[in-house]
Parts: C-alpha cells; sequence; structure tokens
C-alpha cells in the first residue's frame, strides 16, 4: 500500500484530496502548512508528496526544493488555485514529477497519482539493481580510521583525483578503490583492475598498454591493454610497488599526456582514465632504495588513504563478523547462525596478521564447524587451522590428529570439515535426516545433497 503525504493549507482541499485517494486504498497523511510537511517527510517514508503551492508559513516551491533535499528521490505533485504555465515550468525545473490545477479532476489526478507512484518504484528498483550488479560490499567498521576513509571517499570520489591507497595484504585496499569508483562520476564505466605482482615484468607493458600484431614472439594479434579497456572509466594499479621501472616511466608518461602507444605499435592513442593505486609497500623506502620513481609517486598520490590493520581497529571485528555469518549462511544455503559476546571477545584477542581476509575464513570455518550458537571455545578450538582436528562440542573431540599438509587449498580442508562434521551429527542422530537438519539449522533438502555430495553412508568408518 503506497503511502501519500498531503501538504495543503486548505482543510476542505486535503479532506477531498484524502477522501479520493483513501477510496482507492492509498494511505493518507495530511499536513496544513509546508514546515510540518517537511518534518514528516524527515521522519516517515512516504512514496508521494501532493504539495499546496501557495501557502502561508512556507510557500510550496520551497517545500518541493527542502524535501528534494532530505528525500530526493521522493515524487512530488504540485497543486494550485492559480495555475499557469509558467508556474508549471518552475515546478517541473525544481524537480516535481507534475503539476495540477485546483480543484483537481478526478481522472487527471489518479493518473498522475499513479504515473508518480511507478516511476518512484522504478527509481528505486534501478538503484537496488545497480547495488546487485555492482556488487561492492559496504565498507564495514565504526572505528575512527574507517570514519575517516569513508569520509575522505565521499569527498575524493567525485572527483578525478588520483589516489594511492597503502595498508597491508588483506586489510581492504581493493575495496576503498571500488568504493571511489562507485561514488565518482565514472560509476557506470567499468573499473579495470590490474595486479602488478601477479604479471611478470616482460609481460607488464603488453598488459597495461596492449601490442601490436607481430610485436614480439607470442604476439599472434593485436592486443588492447587495460589503459584502453578503462578509458572513460578507472584503472586500478593494484601491488604498483612490485611494477618494473620500465614499466613506471611508461606509466608515469600516460598519466602526464593522456596517451598510451601499443608494445610494437607507432600511433598515439587518447585516453580517458582516472587512476588508483594501492600497494602494501613503503614507496618511499622503495625511492630511497632506487626500486620506484619519485616523480610517479608524487603522481599517483594526490590524495593518500592509508587503511590500518586490523589489530589496530579491534572494535570493527564485530561488525566484520556478524555481516561474513549472514553472508556466508546465505552461500551455504543455512540460517545466520548466532555468535556470542563472549566469542566476538576472543576473535578480538586473536593476532589477525591476515586480516579481513583472515578473518573471513575464520568465521566460514566456524560456521561449518560449530554447532547454533558460536561460542568462545569454539573460537578457541579453531583459531588456529593447523592445530589438531576438533570438532564444536566435546563428546566430538577426538585425540587423533589431522594431517593438514594433504590439503592443497582451504577450499579442500574446507569440504573435508564439512563433511566429516555431518558424518558426526548424523551419527550421533543415529542418521535421522530430519532430526540432524534440525540440529545443524539446515533444510532436510540441502543435507542430503550434502550426503549425496559427500558419498556418506551409514556405518562406514
Amino acid at each position: 500500500m503506497a503511502k501519500i503525504l498531503i501538504i495543503d493549507d486548505e482543510r476542505a482541499i486535503r479532506s477531498t484530496l484524502r477522501e479520493i485517494l483513501e477510496y482507492e486504498d492509498y494511505q493518507v497523511e495530511d499536513v496544513d502548512n509546508g514546515v510540518d510537511g517537511l518534518e514528516m517527510i524527515q521522519n516517515n517514508d512516504y512514496d508521494l508528496v501532493l504539495c499546496d503551492i501557495k501557502m502561508n508559513r512556507m510557500d510550496g516551491m520551497e517545500v518541493l526544493q527542502e524535501g528534494l533535499v532530505i528525500k530526493p528521490d521522493l515524487p512530488f505533485i504540485m497543486i494550485s488555485g492559480h495555475g499557469t504555465v509558467e508556474t508549471a515550468v518552475e515546478a517541473s525545473k525544481k524537480g516535481a514529477f507534475d503539476f495540477i490545477s485546483k480543484p483537481p479532476d478526478l481522472n487527471r489526478l489518479l493518473i498522475t497519482v499513479r504515473n508518480a507512484l511507478d516511476r518512484g518504484s522504478l527509481v528505486v528498483e534501478a538503484k537496488t539493481l545497480k547495488r546487485k550488479v555492482s556488487k561492492v560490499r559496504p565498507i564495514l567498521g565504526e572505528s575512527q580510521a574507517i570514519g575517516k576513509i569513508k569520509e575522505t571517499i565521499e569527498r575524493v570520489g567525485p572527483t578525478d583525483a588520483r589516489v594511492l591507497v597503502t595498508g597491508a595484504n588483506g586489510s581492504g585496499k581493493e575495496l576503498v578503490a571500488r568504493w571511489l569508483h562507485e561514488k565518482s562520476n565514472r560509476a557506470n564505466a567499468p573499473i579495470i583492475e590490474v595486479n602488478c605482482a601477479a604479471i611478470p615484468s616482460e609481460l607488464i607493458e603488453s598488459e597495461l598498454f596492449g601490442h601490436e600484431k607481430g610485436s614480439f614472439t607470442s604476439a599472434i594479434k593485436q592486443r588492447i591493454g587495460k589503459f584502453e579497456s578503462a578509458n572513460g572509466g578507472t584503472l586500478f594499479l593494484d601491488e604498483i610497488g612490485d611494477m618494473s621501472l620500465s614499466a613506471q616511466a611508461k606509466v608515469l608518461r600516460a598519466l602526464q599526456e593522456n596517451k598510451i602507444t601499443r608494445v610494437g605499435g607507432e600511433k598515439e592513442i587518447d585516453v580517458d582514465v582516472r587512476v588508483i593505486a594501492a600497494t602494501n609497500k613503503d614507496l618511499l623506502k622503495e625511492i630511497d632504495a632506487g626500486n620506484f620513481r619519485m616523480d610517479l609517486y608524487h603522481r599517483l598520490s594526490v590524495i593518500l588513504i592509508h587503511v590500518p590493520p586490523l589489530i589496530e581497529r579491534k572494535e570493527d571485528i564485530g561488525l566484520l563478523t556478524q555481516s561474513f555469518l549472514e553472508e556466508i549462511c546465505g552461500e551455504y544455503g543455512m540460517p545466520p547462525k548466532r555468535i556470542s559476546e563472549a566469542a566476538i571477545d576472543a576473535l578480538k584477542a586473536l593476532p589477525w596478521t591476515g586480516n579481513i581476509r583472515e578473518l573471513r575464513n575464520m568465521v566460514e570455518r566456524l560456521i561449518i564447524m560449530s554447532d547454533k550458537i558460536i561460542t568462545d571455545n569454539d573460537v578457541r578450538a579453531f583459531a588456529n587451522p593447523s592445530g589438531p582436528a576438533t570438532t564444536a562440542t566435546p563428546a566430538a573431540t577426538t585425540s587423533t590428529q589431522t594431517d593438514y599438509n594433504q590439503f592443497k587449498n582451504f577450499q579442500e580442508y574446507k569440504d573435508y570439515a564439512e563433511r566429516e562434521y555431518i558424518k558426526f551429527k548424523l551419527e550421533k542422530n543415529n542418521w535421522n535426516v530430519s532430526k540432524t537438519a534440525d540440529d545443524i539449522d539446515i533444510q532436510r533438502s540441502h543435507l542430503y545433497s550434502k550426503i549425496e555430495k559427500y558419498g556418506l553412508k551409514r556405518g562406514e568408518q
């Protein structure tokens, strides 16, 4: 049911509009002046506002302007007994959806209201879809450091200023870069990422600037580089401290002239790219050691953002953990698990050398290995994945140890741990699948899928 606010100083008009709209099953509230109307807009979620233009305490045009500052996507329909073309045009310029004259024609009023509500719904859906498509995680945290980073992103994002993001591995530098892009005027264009540490030095220039066919042995066809791919958008140069000096010189030229030349080519190509760089190294020390160009450093570091390690902002661990619990349980098709305050305190006591990336892996491990409520005992049991194999309850404790060298990656360990946990719970419940599904808080069909996936059989050792 759509919620509509009427702002008009004429009681008869408010009463008439309210009666018409409530008959159409809209939820309606009304006030007799613009000052109270703005307060209602501030404190409530309306889908539409009908606002008179000529009022005593505050002019309707002022209400329109102030209201759109408070709720930019809120549709306004302006109404007036002294309607002119000039008034309608002015209302439209100030952001009104439409303009109708008093006394309102019933059919025109209802059609205009429906169209405005449809427009408002489409705006909300478009923003929601954009958020889903972009898949940019929120920057979570209540620490002073995170607050400062968010404030800097809001201020710097809409500009084309180059930004250098520093911080340890796993601290969230990429997320900062993506939000800088998201807040920029380039948000509808691509953000292209290059991990400079992952590309061999002999290939980095081809990766960045592209190459012409035949420019080197394996160049069997022309290739477009990352600078061209990011044209009109953002180029994120991650781990730029690992870039070769030769490539640094060409990146510097590209930043100075907004032009690039493909490897093996002669034609200069214009590029319009905002560059955001990140590194886990101290670039000033790298400059002293002769590994990084000072002129490039100054080109990149118009704005500096440092992301502190997790150990320096432990107050953010609770919020991050809750978010990871919901996210990972959703990926597994499980209801979100609860975590005790004592468990959060236990997490805060850990060193977190791997930062946020390590915390997410830890939460995933706890979800798999713990019961419905994650306790501080669970945290202590699973804080060190290279320690003895343990399960979440004393009854499941075993004196044997698992050889963790057998696992090639964390996914293999995760599958192993999940299989052992489900097997233990099935045996504990005498292979009653419904009871086990309820015990570990997942859907029965999901548990059947896990049993089939891991080839679990009753009575196996």
